[in-house]
């Protein structure tokens, strides 16, 4: 069993589906091969653990064919995009001292949240 991701016309994922396992064939065709022509969408495997093609493919992300990749949409303005992961990280790392944060974008910075 695998997953497969359908992409628009922009890369954007537009739905995730279970499918055969890639290694066997529908009527020859890899699987994305013939999901695509059946669908009349291009179509990518995709991976939970990451395997494949950096990260599982979610309804709303872009599939970046230069890094092979799925991306997120970007969360906040400044994040920066991490080209081993291909996730969004803040420009700041996250504090490590035990309290819980939320990234304030206008601010740039990590604030604390408190009751």
């Amino acid at each position: 069993m695998a997953h497969y991701a359908f992409l628009n016309i922009n890369n954007i994922v537009t739905e995730v589906i279970t499918g055969i396992d890639e290694t066997e064939l529908i009527e020859g065709l890899h699987p994305e091969v013939w999901y695509g022509n059946f669908r009349n969408q291009v179509c990518k495997r995709t991976s939970y653990n990451g395997n494949i093609r950096k990260n599982f493919a979610n309804v709303g992300d872009t599939f970046d064919e230069q890094r092979n990749a799925f991306i997120a949409p970007k969360p906040a303005l400044k994040y920066i995009l991490n080209e081993e992961t291909c996730k969004w990280e803040p420009p700041i790392p996250y504090p490590t001292d035990g309290k819980i944060y939320w990234w304030n974008d206008n601010k740039s910075i990590w604030e604390e949240i408190t009751n």
